[in-house]
Parts: structure tokens; sequence; C-alpha cells
């Protein structure tokens, strides 16, 4: 029966990184893998450039790029190891890299860089990798040892990682394997559900725009903002457009208002594109989202300019401050809007712009674990260290997507896995 120091279960960004750390702190790793390939969401992320971190994180108020049911949690691992650290790591391994927007890093060349970097960080650090090699059970013996039974037979460590990542994306080896460990032992979860998903419509209501699919534009997206009936009033003021607020505990009888600027996609099923998924990890069931699809035109006073300046036709007015598709399907839907602007009444321009301004519209759900980028919930961080990621079973360490706090769209769940994995493994005993 082979003994290590530590035993990392997941080949993944965090279990990597974390890895090649704790065995470059010359503590003797083995990292377990139930798939071939390594990393398989570093390859497939950023359309296969990996968008590795976010230079914008504010790990003073990490609650404003992360949810969690506690969001500062992750304050102290992200401060310890923040973007600035991680962008040295990756110009020491010469990867060349740009920023597109937004604060969001992409390699210029391939994901497998980052990958490759990995992998090098490991073998600096001694560490033994088996892979495929799927984890049958996991179990104490004595007061502090942990046995592991595997593929290739059971091996032994003071010291087990937990880095399995959440739901998301099954076809590149997602599984609950995190989850069951933590009930296992005892440890509480928050319930999982998909995260930077695509949201999906149907019925009446969506027949209009059923035929945009391949449609984008830059839009303002909200949700939340609602009140109980048996809430107390809202006090203060909203928080500003773009900076989303913590929706606090699920089950809260207030939910506050989340905004976001970003481009919004039609798709055959509903509306994807970066709107749509930073909105997704707030949106609830049976609530609504509102969307500004002129966000930089005050279209009451385009449209009222335009009845004394134009002889065009609405929808051919209207195309200049949207995509002409979408003026289109937007003025088919009232008789009132298909004639030429200067022969529209006042009140049926105003409809227009309220409609387009704040187009309201109840997701009938999302398309799944299969497609969202990352999984919300995890392991209860109630149960969890936030200073060395250990859980409340001593030696037991849960680290990256498959604890409770997930990150925007962005390079932001990217810089949790470094952090976190950065976290703990600096903090296991030698």
């Amino acid at each position: 029966m082979q003994d290590f120091d530590v035993i990392v279960i997941g080949a993944g960004a965090a279990g990597l990184f974390c890895a090649g750390i704790a065995g470059q702190r010359r503590l003797r790793v083995l990292v377990l893998d139930h798939s071939e390939k390594v990393a398989e969401k570093v390859r497939i992320s950023g359309g296969g450039r990996a968008n590795f971190t976010n230079r914008d994180i504010d790990v003073r108020q990490p609650h404003k790029h992360f949810l969690s049911e506690n969001p500062n949690f992750c304050r102290s691992a992200l401060s310890r190891y923040t973007p600035a650290d991680f962008i040295e790591l990756v110009q020491k391994h010469g990867i060349a890299f740009h920023e597109k927007h937004k604060g969001q890093l992409f390699c210029d060349r391939s994901a497998e860089d980052l990958i490759q970097m990995l992998l090098r960080e490991c073998e600096a650090g001694g560490v033994q990798r088996w892979q495929p090699c799927a984890v049958k059970g996991v179990r104490v013996s004595g007061e502090s040892t942990y046995e592991i039974d595997t593929d290739r037979g059971t091996v032994t460590s003071r010291t087990v990682v937990i880095a399995t990542g959440g739901l998301s994306i099954p076809k590149i080896g997602a599984t609950d394997f995190g989850y069951r460990i933590a009930r296992q032992f005892g440890l509480r979860l928050v319930e999982p559900r998909p995260g930077l998903v695509p949201l999906t419509f149907d019925g009446d209501g969506w027949v209009p725009y059923a035929n945009l699919a391949g449609l984008a534009l830059p839009v303002q997206i909200e949700t939340g903002g609602h009140v109980s009936p048996h809430a107390p009033p809202l006090r203060g003021s909203l928080p500003p457009e773009g900076t989303p607020s913590a929706l606090g505990r699920p089950g809260g009888k207030r939910k506050n208002l989340v905004t976001f600027h970003e481009d919004l996609l039609f798709t055959h099923r509903g509306l994807s594109g970066p709107a749509i998924l930073q909105i997704s990890s707030y949106w609830r069931d049976d609530t609504p989202i509102r969307l500004n699809l002129a966000p930089d035109v005050n279209l009451t006073e385009a449209l009222a300019r335009a009845k004394v300046t134009s002889r065009k036709l609405l929808a051919n007015e209207l195309a200049s401050v949207v995509p002409s598709r979408l003026a289109d399907a937007w003025v088919q839907q009232d008789a009132d809007w298909q004639r030429p602007v200067a022969e529209a009444t006042d009140k049926a321009l105003a409809r227009l712009a309220e409609r387009l301004s704040r187009w309201e519209i109840t997701p009938t759900g999302c398309e799944g674990y299969k497609k969202a980028e990352v999984t919300l919930g995890g392991v209860d961080t109630r149960d969890l260290s936030s200073q060395t990621m250990e859980s409340k079973q001593a030696g037991l360490y849960f680290i990256g997507e498959v604890v409770d706090v997930t990150g925007w769209l962005g390079g932001y769940n990217f810089q949790w896995a470094w952090s976190s994995a950065h976290a703990c493994a600096c903090a296991i005993p030698l």
C-alpha cells in the first residue's frame, strides 16, 4: 500500500495547481482523476484560449464579483493569491496573453499553453499522477490517516484534497463525487444549480422572437429588485447599474436588483450571450428578467424627433438603433407600429419606447448542466476554513468549483481555482 503526504482528487485547474505548489514544498503528492485528459475545462474555456483570470477582481469587496451564501468567505484566499500573482507565473513560463475587455485575460495562442504550465509546475514538485484512475471509496483509518481505494489499488495519506469541480458539462467528466464525499463526512451542502447558463423560453410569449436566432446586440439586463408582500419596505437606494449586489440567502424575503451591461444573443431555444450568462447566476425560477434593448439611446426622445423629421416606416427608423431583424419582429406585434413614424400617435411611440427599453419576459428554464459553464452552490463554507480550505473533518480540504463560491463570467472562476488551491497547498502541514 503506497503512502503519500497529500492526495489530490481531481486533475483540473484547482487540483493541478494545488498539487504543484504542495509538491514544490517537498510534500509527496499524488493526483487522481477518472478521466484520461487533464484540465478539460481549461482546454475548452475562452474559445480554446482560456480566460485564465481577471485584472478587475476587487478582493476587498468579493461580493461584487462572487456569489456564495457567504460572499466574504473568498476574500482571504483571493487577497493572498491575486490575479497579479498568477500573471507573474504565466509570464515566468513565457506564455503570451492579452486583455480582451473588462479585465479579462486570455492566452494568445492556446489554452494548451496554460495546461502545460500546470503540468510543468507539477513535474517541478515531483507530483505523481494516475490517470485514468477512478476512486472507489474514501475512508478514515485510525485517527488521522485516509485510505483511498482506486482502480490501481489502495493508497493512504494524512491529507486529502477534493478538487473535483461541480456538475457542469458532464460530457467532459463532471460528476457529483465531491458532494458525495462532503456528505459522507457530515459536511453541509448548498443545493447545486447551473450557473452561467443560457436561458430558455417557450409558449406564445416567445413566438415573435423565435426566428431571431443568431442575432446579437448590446443590452442592459436586470433581475430581482422585487419585494415579497411580507417583506419590510426597501430602504436606501438600489445598487448602481453594472454592480450586482449579493442576493442573500435563498428563501429570503427580499431580493435586490442585479444589473449588467453585456451582449445578448438570440438562440433557437431562447437567449444566451454574456448578458444572459451573467444574469442566469442570479435568476430564480418563475421570476422575470428585464432588458433594455437600446441602452445607449433615449428612445422616447429619438422617436419623438423622428416623428417630426422622418418619412420612414417606423420599423426602418427603429433599425437605426437596433438590428433590423429585431425592429421588424418588434413592430409586427402592434398594428399601431406598422406605419410611417410621422403617422404614429404619440401614445404608440411612447408604448414602443417603453417596451424596447423595459422588455420584461420570464424564462421557462435554462439549458441545464450540459451548457452551464459553472455550478452554483456546493460545499457550505460554514464547514470550511477560509484561511486553509480545510473542512471540519480534519485533513480533508475542498477547493475550486466544488465549494459554494461562484464568480462572474470573465476569468473570475479560474482565479478562485488558483487562489483557493494556493491557500490549501500552503496550509498543508509538512
